[in-house]
């Protein structure tokens, strides 16, 4: 079994944040850990717009505070994201997200992350074997 706290990563190897500071990402679960999905407690910090292009992964978002909006990129349509609203990635979507107030999301990944991943230059993570 596994049991962790959010205050045990805070600080340590599984925290991460985004080169520009519009994201803190605490890793809650690895690749590592065995269980096939990775689990993520994200901040986004508010005011920002952030590219995303998870090519080589699916992530699944549940907001559990603050008020957002993901717009996809090849079609332009916009979905407000509050608390209660899940968005999942599923068709590997192009997207903007933007937090107009400071969100707290939790982000399941497929295949998992291995820890220290931030997006690349095209906006996704690398496949890290």
């Amino acid at each position: 079994m596994i049991v962790r706290n959010i205050e045990e990563i805070k600080g340590s190897e599984r925290e991460v944040t985004a080169e520009n500071n519009n994201w803190i990402s605490r890793r809650l679960l690895l690749k590592r850990d065995g269980v096939g999905f990775s689990l993520n407690d994200t901040i986004i910090n508010e005011g920002t717009e952030t590219y995303i292009w998870y090519k080589n992964h699916v992530e699944a978002v549940y907001c559990i505070e603050g008020e957002g909006e993901v717009e996809l990129v090849d079609d332009n349509k916009v979905y407000n994201i509050t608390p209660g609203t899940l968005y999942v990635l599923n068709k590997h979507e192009k997207h903007l997200l933007r937090a107009k107030k400071r969100m707290r999301l939790v982000c399941v990944f497929n295949p998992p992350l291995v820890g220290r991943e931030v997006h690349q230059e095209d906006g996704s993570y690398p496949l890290i074997e």
